[in-house]
């Protein structure tokens, strides 16, 4: 795929500058600080929860937190496509990107980004089948079936944004300044010389609107399902404990459709560039930040499985002292 781009006047462009946030030195810094800890606490949360589902054998063996420690991994990824390159260009501002890297972000960024939005529908799928069909719940969301549901959530991401990421990239452009932190498609179309092929402009649109409205039409009917099914008076189950565990779903799902709708589906939504920023902002640093807080900080599953984790540590420690006071020991005894 070829990256570099000729320009009106006839000569290559090799590299995009990236304007960043535009704003003064002292607030740069301030910026600095902010995401830098927002990036370490994110990537520490998720990498918490993963490991935990793989310590504790109770959580390994349950298909919602098998795909959230998936999920977890995805927003490690997510953020780390992204946070480092704005960290970078907040302490150096005006950064250079070169073609290559600013397009093999612009794919990664958009990739993981449909990833999530297939892993919020597998998960709304687990919570479907768990209450609207408990019976057949554990055979239909077998361990196969949850990896099944991963690999398919990775393949179909990373498959969906090839053709307009090829299309965009083979436009030519009319300048290298990008008004962006990242190499978005919005900023990049805005660079490409007219007259604009619309074939470009419609399949990024289409693409846009089918994976990211189809995800987010099938999690609100899987949801309001689940929501119907609830408030039904023959169901069994703890109708408090079920509230509180898709209501957490219900936030994420939120924080994650909505900034992305109003960005990439509303014909407009890109065109006030400070607003994108900011919104982009939200769902690239901050949501991967709340994200493991919001399911995991009232979920009495995983109290319990951080309570069995430290329970082994301690005996572990308690184990590991008296073997040592008995090694000192033994010397004593021969003598």
């Amino acid at each position: 795929m070829l990256f570099q781009m000729e320009l009106a006047n006839g000569s290559t462009v090799k590299e995009f500058i990236l304007l960043g946030f535009g704003v003064e030195q002292h607030k740069r810094h301030l910026l600095l600080l902010l995401f830098t800890v927002l990036y370490v606490l994110a990537v520490a949360e998720n990498l918490t929860v993963i490991a935990l589902v793989l310590v504790d054998t109770h959580l390994a063996q349950l298909p919602m937190y098998i795909l959230l420690s998936h999920f977890s991994w995805l927003e490690v990824c997510y953020v780390t496509t992204t946070v480092p390159r704005m960290l970078f260009d907040l302490a150096f501002p005006y950064g250079v990107i070169s073609f290559h890297a600013c397009f093999l972000q612009f794919y990664i960024f958009f990739s993981l980004g449909f990833t999530e939005c297939f892993f919020l529908s597998a998960m709304a799928l687990d919570r479907y089948l768990a209450i609207c069909h408990p019976l057949r719940y554990p055979q239909i969301m077998s361990k196969v079936t949850c990896y099944a549901l991963v690999a398919v959530s990775w393949v179909c991401g990373f498959l969906g944004y090839i053709v307009p990421l090829t299309l965009i990239s083979k436009l030519p452009f009319c300048g290298p300044i990008i008004d962006h932190f990242l190499c978005d498609p919005g900023p990049l179309l805005l660079l490409a010389c007219p007259p604009l092929d619309s074939a470009t402009f419609i399949w990024q649109f289409s693409m846009s609107v089918l994976l990211i409205v189809g995800n987010f039409l099938f999690v609100l009917l899987s949801y309001s399902v689940v929501i119907f099914t609830l408030m039904k008076p023959s169901y069994q189950g703890s109708r408090k404990k079920a509230f509180s565990t898709i209501s957490f779903h219900l936030v994420v799902v939120t924080l994650f459709y909505g900034p992305v709708i109003g960005m990439y589906v509303t014909p407009d939504g890109e065109s006030n560039f400070q607003l994108a920023k900011i919104i982009t902002t939200f769902y690239t640093a901050v949501t991967p930040f709340l994200n493991p807080l919001i399911y995991c900080l009232r979920n009495d599953q995983v109290r319990e499985a951080v309570w069995r984790l430290l329970r082994k540590r301690e005996k572990w420690m308690k184990r590991k002292v008296i073997m040592e006071k008995g090694g000192k020991e033994r010397p004593n005894v021969i003598s």
